[in-house]
């Protein structure tokens, strides 16, 4: 028992092979970009002045974003944590798993019900799991549905504990034809049982959808509701302990600004720390259903890490997605290239806040640590709230969600579900998800790494999440004109990283940022190299240089090294023109 006690919760490794291969090409490509430089400035009054600068203008913009790229390719890493060493569940701390909707017209209510059932089903001691649903629509169909969720998880989840089901999902595990976990009778019929039920449980749903509205409230009061039977205390039929419920709906009116996804998840930290206040929070897109039950577990892992814990704020999970295919994805919506990055990332500091499929530690959102070394008015920080601060200042704090009908816990919850708690205060700006930018994620991680704290990567060979992803281009260009506003929101303030970063975290990490805020200029390098050239072919103004120069091989080797996949991905790459290869000979 001791030496199991003394094991470690996770390791690392740096790969090696990787990164000789990411600095050698580091180094090629530096020399190359020399000559490319020196023709462009030797050149420029040569020729019609415009052509010349625009191509110059592109090829600075490209040579910036590749050189912050760098940091990310310096010294990957991989982590894999060892669930099996962590402590008996009575030792484990608590969870608080947040999921958030704002639409059900485009936010499917049954998907959004299997991400519930999913979260509700994650391999973590049930008294020591707490789900809370954010419906920003206020929207009955959603209240609704949750009850109903509610009751079909009460046979769910003891199926899954029963058989050990991997694939909580209910709508997943189902859809897999060959899903066999047990050869027994007992299975067999169970499986038939439970199958009937959710059956069942969608139809229900698929009634409610078509009885009752699904329009988007923008002006409604607090609604905060525990979903539980009325005397079973959390138990189902069978005595079996259930994870915690709780369905949230925040204060909206048309003259207060909600402060989209960052505000929902603040409301929720502040309810939750009057119902559960868990040290530790997962955030989940709605559409974003736990493919692996033992995420939390893992995450634990390194929130439990005595190495780690003190700075660790967050475990970041890949985002995986089950729509999409290896080999039809035009559009890179799996955002592989995204991931690789992370990867390199967490030999530094740790990987940038991704929106969903993270273990968040509290404290790390309150920033009490900075708070009490500067004698802080935490009133000033976390609103006029008593109990809240209580919850902030013990972290022992366990209120009882059973007396929650009382009425002075009712009253306390919906000032803080209320959509004027934030003013003047620190919340959005130097307490929660901070409300800067519209991308609240980056915004928020970029912070959480300036204030010293550090993250960890966590990619197992199963997606712990699995999600649906955008596949058509109209779709797809919403979603990244979006995100390309929220990262210049961030680019071109006083928290860029190149200014805002270095004095407060590594060089290699705000150089990592400045390449995510940047990327939008992407864009206009595109665009340049997209039309100048050809409009001079036409014209018979020269850009490039001819064979004759020395330099016409350095253009020659970026243009080449740009058109065919990185040394990285050769193999991938391979593998999978291979198997094309035998399916179309």
């Amino acid at each position: 028992m001791e030496k199991k006690s003394s094991a470690p919760l996770n390791d690392w490794h740096a790969r090696k092979t990787r990164t000789l291969i990411n600095r050698l090409h580091a180094l090629i490509h530096g020399i190359a970009l020399l000559p490319l430089f020196y023709y462009r400035i030797t050149s420029i009054t040569n020729s019609p002045l415009l052509p010349h600068f625009l191509i110059f203008i592109s090829e600075v913009i490209l040579s910036f974003l590749w050189v912050m790229g760098q940091a990310s390719k310096w010294r990957p890493v991989t982590r894999t944590p060892y669930p099996e060493r962590l402590p008996g569940s009575d030792k484990l701390p608590s969870i608080d798993v947040f999921i958030c909707t704002a639409d059900p017209n485009k936010e499917p209510t049954l998907e959004v019900m299997n991400t519930v059932i999913s979260a509700l089903g994650l391999d973590y001691p049930p008294d020591k799991l707490h789900v809370y649903l954010s419906d920003d629509a206020g929207s009955s169909l959603t209240f609704l549905a949750i009850k109903q969720a509610w009751e079909f998880s009460k046979l769910w989840i003891p199926f899954c504990r029963k058989y050990d089901v991997r694939n909580r999902c209910p709508e997943a595990y189902f859809e897999e034809s060959d899903r066999c976990d047990s050869d027994s009778g007992d299975f067999l019929i169970d499986k038939n049982n439970i199958q009937k039920a959710y059956e069942e449980f969608r139809n229900c749903l698929a009634k409610i959808v078509a009885g009752v509205s699904s329009d988007v409230s923008r002006d409604h009061p607090p609604l905060v509701e525990v979903i539980r039977d009325s005397t079973a205390n959390g138990m189902n039929s069978d005595n079996e302990k259930l994870p915690l419920l709780v369905y949230v709906a925040r204060e909206k009116r048309p003259s207060h600004p909600h402060n989209f996804k960052a505000g929902a998840l603040n409301v929720l930290v502040r309810v939750s720390a009057m119902i559960s206040n868990s040290p530790y929070i997962l955030v989940l897109d709605c559409d974003m259903y736990c493919n692996d039950p033992a995420s939390a577990r893992m995450a634990m892992c390194f929130h439990l890490d005595p190495k780690l814990s003190p700075k660790l704020a967050f475990v970041q999970f890949p985002q995986k997605f089950y729509n999409i295919t290896q080999t039809h994805d035009i559009y890179d919506c799996q955002l592989r290239f995204a991931w690789e990055k992370w990867e390199g990332l967490d030999g530094l500091i740790g990987p940038i806040l991704s929106g969903t499929g993270f273990y968040m530690k509290r404290e790390a959102l309150y920033g009490t640590q900075k708070l009490i070394q500067n004698d802080g008015d935490f009133n000033k920080y976390f609103g006029p709230s008593k109990e809240l601060i209580n919850s902030v200042n013990n972290k022992n704090y366990k209120p009882n969600y059973l007396t929650f009908a009382e009425h002075t816990l009712q009253e306390e919850i919906a000032l803080l579900a209320s959509c004027n708690y934030d003013n003047d205060t620190k919340w959005g700006k130097e307490v929660g998800f901070r409300y800067f930018a519209v991308v609240e994620d980056v915004f928020t991680g970029l912070t959480l790494h300036c204030n010293g704290w550090i993250s960890v990567y966590c990619e197992p060979s199963r997606p712990c999440f699995l999600g649906s992803s955008p596949i058509s281009l109209g779709e797809i260009l919403v979603q990244h004109t979006r995100w390309n506003v929220g990262l210049y929101q961030i680019a071109l303030s006083r928290y860029s990283p190149l200014v805002y970063g270095p004095l407060r975290m590594p060089v290699s990490e705000s150089m990592c940022y400045a390449e995510v805020a940047h990327y939008p200029l992407y864009f206009a390098s595109f665009y340049i190299l997209a039309l100048v050239p050809q409009l001079c072919l036409l014209r018979g103004i020269p850009l490039y240089p001819e064979v004759t120069f020395l330099s016409f091989y350095s253009f020659l080797w970026l243009n080449c090294e740009n058109s065919y996949p990185s040394l990285s991905k050769l193999p991938k790459e391979l593998n999978v023109r291979l198997k094309l290869n035998d399916i179309f000979p």
